[in-house]
């Protein structure tokens, strides 16, 4: 009985990853429909895919026994086929119930992942039979009634000469079969001779049996069934009885699926390596000079190509972590069109970088924060066309949702051309909330505290897209989780964008190295625009802070060895990591830095240990612990003092003199 549970549970994977693929793929078709207003090639070629989706999904939700989305997938599947047949027309209501649709499948297959409680289907069984109910002359009953069930079966052809001669070829069958049912796939195979044969996956109205259909025809019939040949039927892959074997590479997917715990697993094993590697290299460099020269030559070098092949594993299997951002970007579309419809805008969407590839792990994380920051776009930032117009702009607003990558450091940005943040108002609002202002006139940075403290909102009302409260909080608690920064760039009247810079990946990074006193720090390579060697007599004291002239401008500088209480071994100088952008920037200042090493990221869980400023720690290879500094958490812990040092001009050229 293990065996046959551990069976159906590899079966339900397959079945998720499946229904995954299909929902994902009806999102694209219905946004190609969405868009083909007035183009009926576009709109018939979407239709005909959404409805082999559908077809799809329903057939492969019975094998698993999943009713409602069995259930709801053939009503949307019976309202394209009235479509497709010319019995009723596709209208905007129909677009938005195929949309609804699809949502609501994509939340049942998730609750069944999940074992929580099926998302009632009710409604929308009731619209769909709406749109259909002119269609109830149909031949095949009543619209809105259930269609007869469809049984599924596997069709093996291999052509030969003689049949060719004849007339007899895999045109011919795929027509045939056609005919009688519907094609849900058709797979080419090389036999072990060399020749080739072809399956077909067909489904076929419950009265009918398809054997005896094709009796004493050249083609192999067998019905898919529960049990063992589940597997095959969503493969739709397995060789023919005849004996074929091979299938042909170029004919499948070049794809492989693989749970994201196991590439997990990998991970974990590649960064126990690159610890082992790391005490490796210390005991190397401890008994090197005792060895001689040219022996411990050959030593190294071993060392230095299992280190080159190490790094080349760990890059590829961070490859195969990386998924593109479009996975977020794909879904915002349809947010848009809800709320902007339910607002009464007019919103167009502009995706770029949708290839930019991501953590699979950060794709799950920020979906979302991103969709907040779209819906609070459409609801807070965007204007009503008729405002938009009077303001001299075009009546409809856009919002850019962009993403790129710059070495390890992945930056997605959310952007509108609305009416901007009123600065005035987010003050009044906080002051009247209760909430803590940072001092002085409020800029961006400060803006962008108060619209991220908890309980923070402008709306008194809510609604589905803000007056919560809860949601930028929950933004930045995110993306500060991620070892990320979100930075805010607003102007009245213009428009509003949103600046995520997130790691690509958290488990294995490139760092610098620097020491304060006796403690070594870690900070992630990609979050360092530059390192300096500071003389200390060039640094400036205003009140409590420090700040140093640099380009032009002013850097306020963190000394660690003050901010966790070490005793600095600095002889008058000492270096600095330059990390921020903008008004963000800030020096972290260590007495030296020690070199570059990779390391493996641990992050530290325990409420009882974890310090501000520090994400984690790792291991050098000499037994020591080191902490990974988190350079957005110690900007932001500064942010409020270097915020008075640089805000008053006048004060910076006193202290300057």
């Amino acid at each position: 009985m293990a065996s046959e549970g551990a069976f159906f549970d590899g079966f339900l994977d397959d079945y998720f990853a499946e229904s995954e693929e299909h929902l994902t793929a009806a999102g694209d078709a219905l946004l190609k429909l969405d868009d083909s207003i007035g183009n009926p090639a576009v709109e018939r070629a979407a239709i005909d895919d959404l409805f082999r989706y559908f077809h799809t999904l329903k057939a492969i939700s019975a094998m698993v026994e999943l009713r409602p989305a069995e259930q709801l997938a053939h009503h949307l599947e019976h309202y394209l086929r009235a479509i497709r047949d010319g019995q009723t027309p596709l209208s905007p209501a129909g677009t938005n119930v195929l949309i609804d649709g699809t949502r609501r499948l994509e939340e049942i297959v998730h609750a069944h992942r999940a074992q929580r409680e099926q998302p009632s289907i009710a409604d929308l069984l009731s619209r769909v039979e709406t749109l259909v109910r002119p269609a109830a002359d149909r031949p095949d009953g009543a619209a809105g009634s259930s269609a007869p069930p469809e049984r599924r079966w596997i069709c093996t052809f291999a052509p030969t000469r003689d049949l060719l001669a004849s007339g007899i070829g895999v045109d011919v069958i795929r027509k045939r079969l056609g005919e009688i049912g519907t094609i849900v796939e058709a797979v080419p195979q090389v036999r072990p001779d060399g020749t080739i044969s072809f399956q077909f996956t067909i489904m076929a109205p419950n009265d009918i049996d398809l054997a005896k259909a094709f009796e004493g025809e050249p083609v192999t019939i067998r019905e898919i069934v529960k049990g063992a040949d589940l597997a095959s039927a969503l493969a739709a892959t397995e060789p023919e009885s005849g004996g074929a074997s091979a299938v042909s590479p170029s004919s499948l997917s070049q794809v492989v699926r693989v749970d994201l715990a196991r590439l997990d697993q990998l991970m974990q094993g590649v960064g126990d390596l690159v610890i082992s590697r790391a005490r490796l290299t210390e005991s190397l460099n401890r008994v090197e000079r005792h060895v001689p020269a040219v022996e411990f030559r050959t030593v190294q070098e071993n060392a230095t190509t299992i280190d080159r092949q190490l790094r080349a594993l760990r890059e590829g299997i961070m490859r195969l972590r990386l998924v593109p951002v479009g996975e977020i970007f794909r879904r915002m579309p349809f947010v848009v069109r809800d709320l902007a419809r339910e607002t009464g805008r007019t919103v167009l969407l502009d995706l770029r970088g949708q290839t930019t590839e991501i953590d699979k792990y950060l794709i799950e994380r920020m979906m979302d924060p991103v969709l907040h920051l779209v819906r609070n776009a459409v609801s807070h930032g965007i204007e009503a066309p008729d405002v938009r117009v009077a303001r001299g702009k075009k009546p409809e607003g856009t919002i850019t949702l962009s993403a790129a990558t710059v070495g390890d450091v992945v930056t997605l940005e959310i952007a509108d051309d609305g009416q901007g943040v009123n600065q005035s108002v987010v003050e009044a609002r906080a002051r009247l909330l209760g909430l803590s202002i940072p001092p002085g006139p409020l800029d961006a940075a400060g803006v962008l505290t108060v619209l991220c403290a908890p309980g923070f909102s402008t709306k008194t009302e809510t609604d589905r897209a803000s007056g919560r409260g809860v949601g930028m909080a929950v933004v930045k608690e995110t993306v500060e989780e991620l070892s990320g920064t979100i930075t805010l760039e607003t102007e009245p009247g213009e428009g509003t964008r949103f600046i995520i810079q997130l790691p690509v990946t958290l488990a294995i990074t490139d760092a610098l190295i620097g020491r304060v006193g006796d403690e070594s720090f870690a900070i992630p390579q990609g979050a360092v625009r530059e390192v300096i060697d500071v003389a200390a007599a060039d640094i400036r004291q205003l009140e409590e802070n420090e700040i140093l002239p640099y380009r032009d401008g002013a850097l306020p500088i963190l000394r660690l060895s003050r901010l966790f209480g070490i005793a600095s071994a600095a002889n008058g100088r000492f270096h600095v990591f330059v990390v921020g952008a903008g008004p963000g920037m800030l020096g972290l200042a260590v007495d030296r830095i020690v070199g570059h090493r990779e390391i493996v990221v641990r992050a530290v869980t325990d409420p009882l240990v974890r310090v501000d400023g520090i994400s984690g720690a790792t291991d050098l290879g000499d037994g020591r612990v080191v902490l990974i500094l988190d350079p957005g958490m110690l900007t932001r812990l500064t942010a409020q003092r270097a915020a008075r040092a640089l805000g008053d001009a006048t004060t910076w050229g006193r202290v300057r003199a």
